[in-house]
């Protein structure tokens, strides 16, 4: 009993960071508390700027909302890449928290129509998280996941926002479809997942590659040699909270507040003092979103 209280037990504040910087993508709307307890406390270690990310309609309409409520949150609006399909195809386990019936394509049009109003608000810094993900959605949905990806390229570009990937065991055909439609002029790589190799490319293509928790897992050597190939004009940091929470709080709550803890890791990493590291994500992330 005494390991499961511990594992929702949300970690202790970190010390504050000495230059604030941004947690390039949140989820607030999953979090405990309100919105307004939950960026007191990040401003408190110095995050002082978060993006509230859209999955869905819901949830983009809720981030549009909150950004225009608080100045230090810039929003991010988009279907995810697995609710396309499902918008699609249907939600029979409810996957998303609605189970619904097959939409078709109208009913995808209908979203992306909406998703292209809210990405005109000024509030609205950028479009995502869109991109491929074959971890959760089978064969049946690819073709409706390329079309929605590159639907959400096309409004990014109208509208002059940046683009937020995510990239789940879906490396080649993300850059496929990125290069066949043009990538936006600022596009940021969510919780980047790729090796060495693959961050030298996205550099070479000007690309922000956003790091979160597991780059401070002990068996992700291959993630920190990632983040030691990038550029560090082109480094971000993140939490996905309430998700992936960085070492030694893996499997606790995330949050926005506990940025300091994968900053500081990151800069053990790159050799870097952690001031010189949160000063150039500062700059890289009001770069990357236009802020």
């Amino acid at each position: 009993m005494a390991a499961k209280d511990d594992r929702s037990t949300p970690p202790p504040l970190p010390a504050p960071l000495a230059v604030a910087v941004a947690d390039s993508h949140t989820h607030l709307d999953m979090q405990s508390g309100t919105p307004a307890e939950a960026l007191a406390k990040a401003a408190s270690v110095g995050v002082s700027t978060v993006v509230q990310v859209g999955c869905d309609l819901p949830g983009s309409r809720w981030a549009a909302a909150l950004a225009a409520e608080f100045e230090q949150v810039h929003a991010a609006v988009a279907l995810h890449p697995n609710e396309a399909p499902r918008l699609v195809l249907g939600d029979p386990d409810s996957w998303s928290g609605q189970r619904r019936a097959p939409g078709g394509s109208a009913a995808l049009e209908q979203a992306l129509a909406e998703i292209d109003r809210l990405a005109a608000l000024e509030q609205v810094r950028a479009v995502g998280e869109t991109g491929l993900d074959y971890f959760r959605t089978g064969p049946e949905g690819v073709d409706i996941q390329k079309e929605s990806f590159r639907r959400h390229i096309e409004i990014a570009k109208r509208h002059g926002k940046a683009l937020v990937i995510h990239d789940r065991d879906a490396h080649e055909d993300v850059i496929e479809v990125l290069l066949a439609e043009g990538a936006p002029e600022r596009t940021v790589f969510h919780c980047y997942s790729g090796d060495a190799a693959m961050a030298k490319v996205y550099a070479e293509h000007g690309w922000y590659l956003s790091f979160a928790g597991p780059v401070t897992f002990k068996a992700n050597q291959p993630l920190r040699d990632a983040l030691a190939a990038t550029p560090l004009e082109r480094v971000l940091v993140e939490t996905d909270a309430p998700f992936l929470t960085p070492h030694p709080y893996r499997g606790r709550p995330n949050a926005p507040y506990l940025i300091p803890v994968t900053v500081r890791s990151m800069a053990d990493t790159l050799g870097l003092a952690e001031e010189e590291l949160s000063a150039a994500i500062a700059a890289n992330t009001a770069r990357a979103f236009g802020y």
